[in-house]
């Protein structure tokens, strides 16, 4: 009898947990047996692992081989435990030494020739493994440049299982060295110079974009809605260098990195389609819950267009994160929580016909008064700009060269670290970093603006059309237009704008 041991890692979620593998080689009918709650696609394994050994040069063992992945009640999903599998049976059968393994974590999916395949969420298990005190990651030379992302522990590229047997035996060595990293995404390819016109929603999304606030784009088809919102991420900052490692190790974990630029410096953008499950939005799945596109978009925007046609159940899943800034989801396994501190914009039609011209429209009160229904008060009460493009005649073609998103992020760059600076120095701001996250007690007290500036909203607030919520929000929307304007403090005009940029003036 022989023993071998190495180590995996399994993802939960978008967090990795250290897995022990242990391989043991006895007697009996030849065989490969699999514990430890492993998927269907670990449990295939076994067939990849003989074929690629064979196909490498490699002597299989010959007896009855036992793979225990521990701990044994944590579910294994996916294919990235092959190469660790394959070493620990090789090295309990004395086929390869295993001084080289110890200490080293294995990632990656063995092809029936022998090759090793990439695998997602390389980044997330680097990190557990660092976490664990590893000294050494060897991935699939795919991985090499995500895997570099992560300090601390040594990290070397594995292109094939022979080349694996290789440097265990001291005959050759693993890929040391990562592609050069390339410059990150271009925001021109989306300027803000393309919208003409459209000026009170320009205005709209400098605002949402340097304080971080959700926004609501209603109006007729072809009249900049979609151009505006994906022009949105252009004008935020970079990511810090935890926000973009973070970032990072989501989209890892979705298989959504670029192999030869894998570090997200850039706010991601994502747009699911209007037929998404509340599951696809905020995350779900049977047994295991598994993240949804509102994680896809932490530290991003998540942008959801013809919002009208998504179930109400769907977008109410929403008011729980943007007020939080993190998903809960109650399966049969446990509680799973994901982060989801995105900035949302919505956008949707008047009507269901969609027609330009509200003298075109044939949908009855009754149809255009349902249609939208989706959008329900609580989470139209979450929403702190609400905006509405309008239809654009002949002067379209008579409109001079509009301003640029370099030049926007430049005053939505000055407005945010005021925002930071300003909010650094506040114990009860719970470290938050642009206005739209402020807790709204901080608003009322440390930061309360004098009676002439809140006339506004003492006015709205006994009419009934501001909510104690919105009121919060207004105050939040008032400290980001004057921190565009470079004031000190908000004024009774900015809050006045704030209301009107609510839609409650």
């Amino acid at each position: 009898m022989a023993l071998g041991r190495t180590w995996a890692v399994a993802l939960t979620g978008i967090t990795g947990r250290l897995v022990e593998v242990e391989a043991d080689v006895g007697r009996g009918l030849p065989g490969v047996s699999i514990v430890g709650m492993p998927d269907s696609a670990v449990m295939q394994s076994r067939e990849r692992m003989r074929a690629a050994a064979a196909n490498s040069g490699l002597a299989w063992p010959t007896g009855k081989v036992v793979l225990s992945l521990s701990p044994a009640s944590l579910r294994k999903f996916g294919a990235g435990f092959d190469l660790a599998l394959a070493a620990g049976a090789l090295t309990a059968s004395g086929e390869l030494p295993a001084a080289g393994f110890e200490g080293t974590v294995l990632l990656g999916e063995l092809a029936l020739d022998g090759r090793v395949r990439p695998v997602a969420g390389v980044l997330p298990a680097i990190l557990a493994a660092r976490e664990a005190g590893l000294a050494r990651a060897i991935v699939p030379v795919e991985n090499l440049a995500e895997a570099r992302l992560v300090a601390g522990i040594d990290t070397a590229g594995v292109g094939s299982l022979r080349m694996l047997a290789d440097w265990s035996r001291g005959l050759g060595d693993l890929v040391a060295h990562a592609p050069p990293a390339g410059g990150g995404g271009d925001d021109d390819a989306h300027d803000l110079a393309e919208v003409h016109g459209q000026e009170d929603c320009r205005r709209s999304v400098e605002v949402a974009a340097a304080g971080g606030h959700a926004l609501l784009l209603r109006g007729a088809p072809g009249t900049g809605k979609t151009m505006l919102a994906r022009r949105l991420p252009g004008l935020l900052p970079d990511l810090a260098a935890n926000e973009a490692l973070e970032a990072t190790a989501i989209h890892s974990v979705f298989g959504r990195l670029p192999p030869d630029d894998p570090l997200l410096r850039r706010p991601p953008f994502v747009a699911p389609h209007h037929t998404a499950t509340a599951a696809a939005l905020v995350g779900g799945g049977t047994g295991t819950a598994r993240p949804g596109a509102a994680t896809l978009a932490h530290r991003g925007v998540l942008f959801l267009d013809e919002c009208a046609e998504f179930p109400g159940r769907v977008l109410d899943a929403l008011r729980t994160p943007l007020e939080e800034g993190e998903v809960r989801v109650a399966r049969r396994d446990g509680v799973a929580v994901f982060p989801a501190r995105f900035q949302l914009v919505l956008a949707a039609n008047d009507c269901p016909c969609g027609s330009p011209r509200p003298a075109d429209c044939d949908c009855s009160p009754d149809e255009r008064r349902r249609y939208g229904r989706s959008l329900t008060g609580p989470l139209r009460d979450r929403v702190d700009i609400s905006a509405r493009t309008l239809p654009i005649g002949p002067s379209l073609l008579a409109v001079g060269e509009a301003e640029d998103s370099a030049t926007v992020r430049a005053r939505v760059a000055s407005a945010r670290e005021a925002a930071a600076a300003r909010w650094a120095g506040c114990a009860e701001a719970s470290g938050a970093r642009t206005n739209a996250s402020v807790p709204g007690r901080v608003l009322r007290t440390g930061f309360r603006l004098d009676r002439g500036a809140l006339r506004p909203l003492d006015r709205a607030l006994a009419a009934g059309v501001l909510s104690p919520r919105g009121v919060d929000r207004c105050l939040r929307l008032a400290w980001t237009i004057a921190d565009l304007a470079g004031e000190p403090a908000p004024t009774g005009d900015h809050v006045a704008e704030a209301l009107v940029l609510r839609g409650e003036d």
